[in-house]
């Protein structure tokens, strides 16, 4: 199994497997069509409240995956969901932030791939 991530407006590969939307607000200017999002799982996404302090900032980043990996624990039930989604076929997690390397969509991948 493999667990990638990338940004939903880079276009589909066939490796891409299972494409999971991983954001709790649709993406802007993109066409549910052209996403070819197989799965939106928006309970996964950071809180608005976490969302909105962090802002992308690379200077809390750190404190950032600290209080999104808390909510991760705290919300089983959407972890067990993408868990089953994932199973044991490829997949990725689609995000829509412009920063590739600070989102939560990381943040996410790590998280799974520990257990």
């Amino acid at each position: 199994m493999a667990l990638r991530i990338k940004r939903i407006y880079e276009p589909k590969e066939g490796r891409d497997g299972t494409r999971i939307l991983v954001d709790r607000l649709w993406p802007r200017g993109l066409k549910k069509q052209v996403a070819a999002v197989d799965v939106w799982l928006k309970d996964i996404a950071p809180s608005p409240g976490l969302r909105r302090w962090f802002g992308h900032d690379p200077a809390k980043w750190s404190e950032f995956q600290r209080r999104y990996r808390d909510e991760l624990k705290k919300n089983s039930s959407a972890v067990e969901e993408l868990e089953r989604l994932i199973g044991r076929s490829d997949a990725t997690l689609l995000y829509s932030a412009k920063d590739q390397a600070h989102n939560h969509a990381i943040v996410l991948q790590s998280f799974i791939g520990e257990d």
